[in-house]
């Protein structure tokens, strides 16, 4: 493996974790900035946003909205199995597993499946398919659905 592509595969690890601490905070526009200015966020079999205006005003619809006000509530999404599916210079492909914890416990979980780009220096989500496998029944997810 050539340097570039160690560089390559921890700039796409940093926006990952970028993108799900800016969500754990309900920081709408950093989670945005995680994409290419024509990015998507697609949510399979719900909703799609094409564009960093539209992932916010979708997800402030979907998750700002719907933030339970209660003392001591939080969320956490943690990722992992990531795994670089085609790595080229300016293009990365990859897939991941998502659980998302909060004050309650295991919320929902499922599968990123995520398009990487080169804009600059960093590495940008240019689309993010995000499949749920299942939410607890009377969780906060299944609350937003």
């Amino acid at each position: 493996m050539e340097s570039w592509e160690l560089a390559a595969r921890e700039g796409v690890r940093d926006t990952i974790a970028r993108y799900a601490h800016a969500g754990d905070r309900f920081r709408l526009r950093e989670l945005a900035e995680c994409f290419t200015s024509e990015g998507v966020l697609e949510i399979k079999g719900s909703h799609r946003a094409q564009g960093r205006e539209a992932i916010v005003s979708m997800l402030g619809d979907d998750v700002g909205a719907s933030r339970p006000a209660r003392d001591g509530f939080f969320v956490r999404h943690f990722v992992t199995n990531v795994h670089f599916d085609a790595v080229t210079r300016h293009r990365i492909d990859t897939s991941s597993y998502f659980l998302v914890l909060t004050d309650r416990g295991p919320d929902h979980w499922g599968r990123y499946r995520d398009v990487f780009e080169l804009v600059g220096t960093g590495w940008l989500l240019a689309h993010r398919l995000a499949a749920v496998d299942t939410a607890v029944t009377d969780g906060w997810a299944a609350g937003r659905s």
